[in-house]
């Protein structure tokens, strides 16, 4: 999921293609699994005109992707003015994270520090590994450092301090 310039909606996929004749639409889902975006309705699809709400009505998993029946979207010629859309939903959609569990979106933008009170820069973006997740940390300005940083709670990872917009790390700022 990818950051949006509103911070109540979250992005989930994309809409990448034409599904049958009877309005499907294939979906690009950014969600693990993927069929997890099935979970959400409304949608939000961000058009030219801005974001327009859609009901889910089915959908399901179909080879690699998912595909999607959505309300007044009837026929493949209605459905073709999706392609390229967005795939969001509000915030509130979704259900509370654990106890010192984080959505992605949640870490997007905090700033970085070391323990030792060095700025590192703030959170761009994360990336799924085999292993562990890895953040993103970009420097001030736009041809900034950027750095990758394994997000493995307590050995790298110390604090994530939401209300502050603030996220401590223990790593090499010359790293």
């Amino acid at each position: 999921m990818t950051a949006t310039e509103d911070p109540d909606m979250i992005l989930l996929g994309r809409v990448s293609g034409l599904f049958g004749v009877k309005g499907w639409i294939k979906v690009h889902s950014d969600t693990e699994p993927r069929d997890n975006i099935l979970n959400y309705s409304p949608w939000y699809l961000r058009r030219q005109d801005g974001w327009q709400i859609y009901e889910v009505i089915a959908g399901r998993l179909h080879g690699k992707g998912v595909v999607v029946q959505l309300a007044n979207c009837p026929d493949r010629d209605t459905a073709a003015e999706l392609i390229g859309s967005t795939i969001a939903i509000h915030r509130d959609q979704l259900p509370a994270a654990p106890e010192d569990e984080y959505y992605w979106s949640d870490l997007r933008g905090l700033k970085v520090t070391t323990t030792q009170g060095v700025e590192l820069g703030r959170v761009v973006n994360l990336m799924e590994t085999g292993a562990n997740d890895v953040l993103v940390v970009r420097e001030a300005g736009e041809q900034g450092r950027e750095r990758l940083i394994p997000y493995i709670w307590q050995q790298v990872i110390h604090e994530v301090d939401l209300e502050n917009g603030q996220l401590t790390v223990d790593w090499d700022p010359e790293f």
